[in-house]
């Protein structure tokens, strides 16, 4: 047995040897300190949450929620390397609850073989459904694993609340131009792991397409700067100069971080709506191509178009629904690319457009008052006399017939009696709703009773 295990050793070690030397530049250069590791300062920073955490050696169980790139998973082994604690690695994408309970029990064999603790970490944590979430949770909550999880889904949405609640969150930032230029540099000057040996230099034209593209993703910078090293030759001084013609030719056009049911869908969306709602069109306008560049579904837009057309212009100018209707027809019709022509002018439109929510706000002060529970009668001179027998029990006596009336009003009681004069829609004053502002405004003045407004003849 022992021969078997160090045969076994002697293998893991040839092929983590191997993996060293053939892996991209980017899993080369992941840090082996903190003082590599860059950025996301406000949990590392001196005194911060998990600076203290890892000095303390109380690491809690967390989520780690961020953006591709920007180090999540090697957070995840720094801190285990930091606390001494034995580290297990899967990934939701290829495992399953046979391969939980395996490291579960890998964990429980490390603590009673060595006494020490061990950190479950789950890439792309989101991916695993309930039922395998549920798993992890009785062996979080008696202590045999601490939970590291990594995922770019808001852990909200992505991670069932009972295990949400044994876990911190901490929120992942982008790298910044200046801390991917930090990753870049040690990537050029490391002559064990990075491209020392190479003499690479990146013209600063170059760097800053990389930097711009990158946005913040230190994995896709790292490969592109290998790749574009790989098909760059020494000048005669010796030196492989990246110029900015290479870097586009090697990065082409990166595409965009853009999940149709994940936070991207989601947070884009919802900029486009609210650039609206704020009446500036070129946000608008940027926040809607954003969108169709990523491919999301037209009529997904179309739709949220016509709730902003209600939402957020609603009677200020009623013509917008009509408008928003007529953008979704056409896109209906005529399809994509074409199509993005009326979203576009419609997105124009409602931005540029007055605005007011009296609309939105008089159906949910409405839904408020039956929120209650009390469903007062309708008023019997509302109800509908259709036999005699109704009409012996008093339905529709003293209805006032609005058409009857001088510019076609009647002032009655339309609510029931018990809400009194209680008023849900409060018109603004902007575009037509002023208009109709002021109408409301006489008619509320109109005298009570029998007499008011009377009878044409």
């Amino acid at each position: 047995m022992p021969g078997i295990r160090d045969d076994q050793t002697l293998f893991e070690h040839a092929r983590k040897q191997m993996e060293g030397e053939f892996a991209p530049l980017a899993a080369r250069m992941r840090p082996q300190t903190l003082a590599e590791y860059a950025g996301q300062r406000h949990l590392l920073g001196p005194g911060h949450i998990l600076e203290r955490a890892i000095r303390e050696d109380r690491v809690p169980s967390m989520v780690l929620w961020g953006p591709p790139g920007v180090g999540k998973t090697t957070l995840a082994r720094l801190i285990a390397g930091l606390t001494k604690s034995h580290f297990i690695a899967l990934s939701a994408v290829t495992s399953g609850v046979a391969d939980l309970r395996h490291a579960v029990e890998e964990g429980r064999e490390e603590f009673l073989n060595n006494q020490r603790g061990t950190i479950l970490f789950i890439d792309e944590v989101h991916r695993f459904n309930k039922s395998q979430q549920d798993a992890i949770l009785p062996h979080v909550e008696n202590g045999t694993v601490v939970f590291i999880g990594a995922t770019t889904e808001n852990p909200s949405f992505e991670v069932v609340a009972p295990l949400l609640s044994r876990a911190r969150v901490l929120k992942l930032e982008p790298l910044t131009d200046e801390q991917l230029t930090e990753v870049i540099d040690r990537a050029l000057a490391d002559t064990e792991r990075g491209l020392g040996h190479s003499n690479v230099v990146i013209e600063p034209e170059a760097r800053a397409f990389l930097l711009e593209v990158a946005a913040g993703d230190a994995r896709v910078a790292l490969n592109a700067i290998e790749l574009a090293a790989t098909v760059t030759t020494h000048d005669s001084g010796g030196v492989k100069n990246l110029d900015q013609a290479t870097m586009e030719e090697v990065l082409q056009r990166r595409s965009p971080m853009y999940d149709k049911s994940g936070d991207s869908h989601y947070d884009t969306i919802s900029a486009f709506i609210k650039s609206i709602r704020a009446s500036d069109p070129d946000a608008a306008i940027y926040w809607l191509a954003r969108m169709l560049d990523a491919g999301e579904d037209p009529m997904f837009i179309a739709r949220r178009i016509v709730i902003s057309a209600s939402e957020d212009v609603g009677m200020a100018d009623p013509q917008a629904l009509s408008l928003a209707m007529a953008a979704q027809q056409a896109l209906h019709f005529i399809g994509l690319p074409e199509g993005a022509i009326p979203l576009a002018e419609i997105t124009i439109y409602l931005a540029t457009a007055p605005k007011s929510n009296a609309s939105y706000l008089a159906l949910n002060r409405a839904r408020e008052e039956l929120s209650s529970g009390r469903y007062w009668p309708v008023p019997l001179h509302l109800r509908n006399a259709a036999t005699g027998l109704m009409k012996s029990f008093g339905y529709g006596e003293g209805y006032k017939y609005a058409h009857d009336y001088k510019e076609h009003f009647a002032r009655q009681r339309n609510l029931p009696q018990e809400l009194g004069d209680k008023r849900f829609y409060e018109p603004g004053d902007l575009g037509y709703e002023s208009i109709v502002k002021e109408r409301l405004e006489v008619w509320w003045q109109a005298p009570k009773g029998n007499g008011d407004h009377e009878a044409k003849t």
